[in-house]
């Protein structure tokens, strides 16, 4: 008895197959192309996600494995669009990275709905969000909106667009911790919210039914999805999958994950609490008995996508886990400093205008002095929104658990120690995105009994201190901050 997890990421589709006692026994992974039509623009094409989660399910599948369950999660945020019978997307997904919406954004601040709608959602106004992705399609592409409109098209996120693909298009659901993501979800009750659907034009009977985030939620077509017939049985945003893999289940536990960008969650109970220093009021998952677990967010918008960049853009790794030996090939940055607004800065910043830059060149600048830059760069971040969390909360987060691709470069996790001046716990596991889609999956399934069962399953892989020699300071990046946003 197995439970398959669909982590379908900002870049690639990771797919695991996990026992009845949360042991990884399988797994397959897809990447799936980047398209940016324009500077700042991001888009996916729904088809090629469709076909990378076929290719990693066929990777991680064997005859011998009988599924009884199935966990998505998704990158969150991402506008998808689909014809409601054939499933054919009319246009590429607008995804969370985007940028084109920031003028969107400026007039909505202007206008004064921000208070409003942050009061509502948790969420400030900024293009990350679903909810202006709409307006600038309903003003740019009117003829694919009026199908929208008429019924014929409907819009969901990632993990609706695969929950009708899996189902052969059964199935039009959202579980409520993606559906928090959009800023058209009310947080007190999860329910879309119909004064948000006004002021953002949009038609509820396009949007997806919000179902809790574990339960029996769907069943897939085995004539769409290789042949299994298997419940659909927990489903949430990759970041609060993560929360949950990293058996976050008390209240005040916190956990980091680096991937494309860096997201950093702090499980608050059922508490709702506003932040004051640019930090995100989110659902981290819902029970199915409609019990709201809520958290406090902070999202890094660029961590290993910086270093994607490193070895796409400036060729100077091979490999993306190069960049750790390039670094450690310097004592220091050597005084450079690189901020990777490369689609912006997320929080506690919250400007989408800003653009990467790096500062300190010399002539005796190196690419390992860039390649270390770029992994400080990274744990500053993270170290900015940890302060800022902790600000909110009133008490200090004394361990960070981390996971995520990123997560296992040795020197970025000892940087980021360094740079906190407190502990950073790594698991074995470090695919817990997917792999809290698994317990929720086991959970909705009855495969696991509770909570409970599912804390004693986290097993430590190896503990960063800061050591007291570091010279990590942090001023000479909250300088070049600075300038980013004055050039």
């Amino acid at each position: 008895m197995s439970i398959l997890a669909i982590d379908a990421g900002t870049t690639g589709v990771t797919v695991l197959v996990v026992s009845d006692r949360g042991e990884i026994t399988s797994r397959g992974y897809t990447e799936f192309e980047q398209h940016f039509p324009k500077p700042g623009w991001v888009e996916h094409d729904p088809e090629q996600i469709w076909q990378a989660t076929l290719r990693a399910s066929r990777q991680a599948l064997n005859s011998s494995q009988n599924i009884e369950a199935i966990g998505i999660s998704n990158q969150r945020e991402t506008l998808v669009l689909w014809d409601r019978e054939t499933l054919v997307a009319p246009r590429n997904a607008i995804v969370w990275q985007d940028r084109r919406t920031s003028d969107i954004v400026q007039e909505l601040k202007e206008l004064g709905l921000e208070n409003k709608i942050r009061d509502k959602t948790g969420l400030g106004l900024d293009p990350y969000f679903t909810s202006t992705k709409l307006l600038w399609l309903q003003r740019n592409e009117p003829a694919i909106w009026a199908n929208v409109v008429s019924g014929k098209t409907v819009i969901g996120t990632v993990d609706s667009y695969l929950v009708a693909r899996l189902t052969n298009g059964r199935s039009h659901i959202t579980d409520a911790s993606n559906a928090s993501r959009t800023q058209l979800c009310n947080l007190e009750t999860a329910t879309w919210d119909d004064e948000l659907l006004e002021l953002f034009n949009v038609p509820k009977t396009a949007l997806a039914t919000i179902v809790p985030n574990y339960g029996h939620l769907a069943e897939t077509d085995p004539h769409e999805f290789l042949g299994i017939e298997a419940k659909i049985t927990g489903i949430a945003g990759d970041q609060q999958c993560a929360l949950f893999g990293q058996a976050a289940f008390e209240e005040g536990d916190s956990k980091c994950t680096y991937g494309t960008g860096a997201f950093l969650l702090t499980n608050t109970g059922d508490k709702r609490i506003s932040s004051k220093h640019g930090l995100l009021t989110t659902i981290a998952w819902q029970a199915p008995n409609g019990e709201i677990t809520y958290a406090l967010e902070g999202s890094v918008f660029v961590a290993g996508s910086a270093v994607q960049w490193l070895r796409d853009g400036l060729k100077i790794i091979k490999e993306s886990k190069d960049v750790e030996s390039l670094a450690n090939q310097v004592s220091d940055s050597g005084g450079v400093v690189f901020v990777p607004a490369l689609t912006g800065l997320g929080a506690p910043w919250w400007n989408p205008d800003v653009r990467g830059t790096i500062f300190g060149i010399t002539r005796g600048t190196t690419d390992a002095h860039i390649a270390r830059a770029t992994l400080e760069a990274v744990a500053f971040q993270v170290t900015d929104l940890v302060r800022a969390m902790e600000q909110d909360l009133g008490k200090p987060i004394n361990t960070l658990r981390v996971d995520g691709g990123m997560s296992q470069n040795n020197l970025l996790m000892q940087l980021q120690s360094d740079s906190l001046g407190q502990n950073v716990e790594r698991g074995k596991v470090t695919e817990t995105t997917a792999l809290g889609a698994a317990y929720l999956a086991g959970l909705g399934a009855g495969i696991f009994a509770n909570l409970q069962s599912l804390g004693g399953i986290w097993e430590l892989d190896r503990k960063f201190s800061s050591e007291e020699k570091s010279t990590l300071s942090s001023d000479s990046w909250h300088q070049a901050v600075k300038a980013s946003e004055n050039y």
